[in-house]
C-alpha cells in the first residue's frame, strides 16, 4: 500500500515538542551514516515522523524509509539490505528461515496499535453495522463468485451489488484482517479491487454506494469527507463499536486492533546512530504515533522493549504467524524465537 505525503503531515509545535522527546537535543545523537529502512505502508506515517524528528537532532545521520510493503520490507531485510523493517504483523516463518539461512538476526519491538477500519462511502445510508461472522460472509474464499449482493449478507440489506476492495496479499494488513476475520484461514476471495495504494481504495469506495473497503485507521483519518467507518461487533450478541484512540486503548475494539512493529538487525545494533535511532524511536513514538493518527502503547511497553533492545532480547515472541487479542507486554516478555 501507498501512503502519500499529505497524511504524514504532523504539526509538531516545533520548539515544545521537540523539547520534551526524551530530553534529546542537537548533537545527542552520532553524527554518522545512513540509516535504511523499508517495509509495512501502514507503519511508515510513524517510522517517517520518527526520522523526520531525529534528523533534526541527530547532527548528519541521514534516515530513509521505504514503503515496498510488510512482505517486501522483510524479503529485502532478510538478505542484509535494510537497517529496519516496517511491519504491521509479526515476522511470518518462512521469512524467519530466510534470516536465518542469511544469518540475520533481529529485535522484534512494537511501536503502536493500529486499528483496521472497514469504510463505506458516505453515500451508503443503510450499513448501521456489521459482524465478523457477516464479514466473513463476504471475504471467505467459497463467496468468490458468488456473494455478489449486500442482501446476501443480511436480509435487511437492499439488493444491491457487493463491490469489495482492500490490500492485496503481499499486505501485513491483509495478512491481519484475513486470520481476524476468517479465524486463521491464510487466504480470502480474490474477486476484490486489490491495491497497494490505499488512495484506490479510497476512491473505489467513495464513488459507489455498493462498495466497501478496509485500510489502517490514519488513512480512514485523512479521508473522513469522503469515507465513513463501519461499526464492528466482535459477536451477534456484542455492542458496535467504531475504531478510536479510546476503543483500541481499552480493549473494545476487536478484533481488528493490532500491535505494529519494527525489526532491527542486530549486526546494525552496533552502529551508533542505529542505537541511538531506536532509542529515540521507543521514547518518542508514543507522542509521534498520536500525532499520526495511531494508538500509542502502555508506557510500560514501551519501557520494556528498550530494555529488551539494550540487553540483547533477540527474535520474535510469535511462532511465525499472528496472534489475535494479544497484549503486548505479554509478547515482549515471551522467550524470543529466531
Amino acid at each position: 500500500m501507498k501512503y502519500f505525503p499529505d497524511a504524514v503531515k504532523v504539526t509538531l509545535r516545533a520548539a515544545g515538542l521537540l523539547a520534551a522527546l526524551g530530553g534529546w537535543s542537537a548533537g545527542t545523537a552520532h553524527a554518522a551514516g545512513l540509516i535504511e529502512i523499508d517495509g509495512s505502508s501502514t507503519v511508515y506515517p510513524v517510522t517517517e515522523a520518527v526520522a523526520e524528528e531525529f534528523q533534526k537532532v541527530s547532527g548528519g545521520t541521514k534516515v530513509t524509509v521505504g514503503i515496498s510493503g510488510t512482505g517486501g520490507g522483510f524479503k529485502r531485510f532478510c538478505r542484509g539490505e535494510t537497517d529496519i523493517s516496517d511491519a504491521s504483523r509479526p515476522i511470518l516463518r518462512e521469512e524467519m528461515i530466510l534470516c536465518a539461512q542469511a544469518g540475520v538476526k533481529y529485535y522484534e519491538l512494537p511501536v503502536a496499535y493500529d486499528a483496521l477500519t472497514v469504510v463505506v462511502g458516505k453515500n451508503n445510508d443503510f450499513v448501521d453495522y456489521l459482524t465478523v461472522e457477516e464479514l466473513k460472509k463476504m471475504w471467505e474464499p467459497a463467496a468468490q463468485g458468488k456473494v455478489t449482493s449486500w442482501k446476501q449478507i443480511r436480509d435487511s440489506f437492499p439488493d444491491m451489488p457487493l463491490k469489495l476492495a482492500g490490500p492485496g496479499a503481499d499486505s501485513g494488513t491483509f495478512d491481519y484482517f484475513t486470520e481476524a476475520v476468517m479465524a486463521k484461514a491464510k487466504s480470502s476471495r480474490g474477486d476484490y479491487q486489490a491495491s497497494e495504494d490505499d488512495n484506490v481504495i479510497v476512491q473505489f469506495v467513495s464513488r459507489d454506494k455498493g462498495a466497501l473497503g478496509y485500510f489502517g485507521l490514519a488513512y480512514y483519518e485523512e479521508n473522513k469527507d469522503k469515507l465513513r467507518a463501519v461499526p464492528i461487533k466482535a459477536t451477534a450478541d456484542a455492542d458496535a463499536v467504531l475504531p478510536s484512540l479510546a476503543t483500541v486503548n481499552n480493549g473494545a475494539y476487536v478484533p481488528l486492533s493490532r500491535p505494529i512493529f519494527i525489526y532491527v538487525k542486530e549486526k546494525s545494533k552496533a552502529r551508533p546512530e542505529v542505537r541511538e535511532f531506536v532509542e529515540f524511536y521507543l521514547k518518542n513514538g508514543a507522542e509521534l504515533a498520536k500525532e499520526v493518527g495511531y494508538v500509542d502503547l502502555p508506557a510500560a511497553a514501551y519501557e520494556l522493549a528498550l530494555e529488551n533492545f539494550r540487553s540483547g532480547k533477540l527474535g520474535t515472541g510469535f511462532g511465525g504467524a499472528s496472534e489475535v487479542g494479544l497484549k503486548v507486554e505479554d509478547l515482549l516478555k515471551r522467550e524470543g524465537k529466531l
